[in-house]
């Protein structure tokens, strides 16, 4: 066989991690060549399948096993990473585990569970492969701009302990024809050799719909090389998409993604806790956590990292613990007016007695007079009074 030397190196690299599959289909040549009278060329790849017997007898433990699985060489701060070739700018970050040095994402209960499940098989190679199955190797996360996506990315590969090689689609592009299609093969290819998760932020600035009348058919050839390295990558490494405009993508970039993980805005209870996170260092009365997060109904964690922050600079500047709560809100309604739900927004400024009324028969805030009291600066006198005006 004339080029049965590349044959041979294609099977050697393809039984450095092997699977019940790959080996069947070396098996197969062995005995197809053979059968056809090439002893020597069957007796090769005999010994490449003796070889990955032994390596599978000398298997370290579980926890190594499962990150061997992710196949490349190490990354190191001092790698260098792809360039764009007409302007020499960089085409990814590198960022290491021990960079990113992140807590836990805070999300509803049911999305936390899913995401933790996704992060074990990940860490799982080995015992999943015993029956015949891979984890789930491509993520794309989406929802509204300021739910902590990237975040959440980040946090996943820390957890994984690899590093992120994360690019910014839109970097991507290029006014040269041909070169942003060669930007990304350049970065997978890149991304291929390492050991990593590869982090595509940005996604829908190149992944557009292939039949839009808007788009040119340079836009159209760039999203085929995006589907064929996607392709490509689904069998050597993790790769996580982020987008904030999920309804731009091409229905076969969804396709090219095993898990479709959609982040909402937080809930009530959720949004609690991300006002307790964000409060550090101060130590806020809770009544004032609910108020927070019962008037950023409807916003995404860095709205409500922007209240917050507005909270702790009023505290500082005033002195206080907090008090007049409520002039606090109505100052960041005025200079951050679409940060808050209209209806919320207009309770601000409304009547006092028909804010607290309000306040006082909401279920999830169950405040007595005295906790309006509290957050209003009154007394609980004040607050019946008002309230019964109403």
């Amino acid at each position: 066989m004339d080029h049965f030397p590349i044959l041979q190196a294609l099977c050697r690299a393809a039984l450095s991690q092997p699977t019940p599959a790959i080996r069947k289909q070396v098996e197969r040549l062995r005995d197809a060549l053979a059968k056809d009278g090439d002893s020597k060329s069957s007796g090769a790849l005999s010994s490449l399948l003796t070889a990955a017997d032994r390596n599978v007898e000398m298997a370290p433990s579980r926890i190594t096993t499962s990150r061997s699985q992710i196949p490349g060489e190490i990354l190191t701060r001092n790698t260098p990473v792809p360039v764009d070739k007409e302007t020499s700018a960089p085409l990814a970050e590198l960022i290491f585990p021990n960079e990113t040095n992140m807590q836990g994402p805070i999300f509803e209960k049911s999305i936390h569970q899913a995401i933790m499940s996704l992060v074990e098989e990940w860490n799982s190679f080995d015992r999943l492969a015993d029956v015949g199955v891979h984890p789930s190797r491509s993520c794309l996360i989406y929802g509204f701009p300021g739910t902590g996506k990237t975040r959440l990315a980040l946090w996943m590969a820390t957890k994984l302990d690899l590093p992120v090689v994360s690019v910014r689609i839109d970097g991507l592009i290029s006014s040269f024809l041909g070169t942003t299609a060669r930007n990304i093969g350049n970065l997978f290819a890149f991304a291929n050799k390492y050991r990593c998760v590869l982090l595509l932020d940005e996604f829908d600035a190149v992944a557009k719909l292939r039949d839009d009348p808007q788009e040119i058919g340079e836009i159209k050839r760039v999203v085929n090389a995006l589907l064929q390295n996607l392709d490509i990558r689904r069998d050597v490494g993790i790769t996580i998409g982020i987008t904030n405009h999920q309804n731009l993508l091409d229905p076969a970039i969804w396709r090219r993604f095993e898990v479709q993980l959609q982040i909402p805005r937080p809930d009530f209870d959720t949004r609690i806790k991300l006002t307790e996170n964000f409060m550090y260092p101060i130590n806020a009365p809770r009544e004032h956590l609910k108020l927070i997060a019962w008037f950023t109904e409807g916003s995404t964690g860095a709205e409500i990292e922007s209240v917050v922050r507005s909270y702790k600079r009023s505290s500082v500047i005033k002195n206080s613990d907090g008090d007049g709560l409520i002039d606090t809100l109505r100052q960041f309604a005025i200079l951050n007016s679409a940060r808050l739900e209209p209806s919320r927004r207009s309770l601000l400024f409304a009547e006092a007695g028909h804010l607290f009324k309000v306040l006082h028969e909401d279920e999830k805030l169950d405040f007595s007079y005295e906790d309006i009291g509290d957050i209003a600066g009154k007394d609980k006198s004040s607050i019946s009074r008002a309230i019964a005006k109403v």
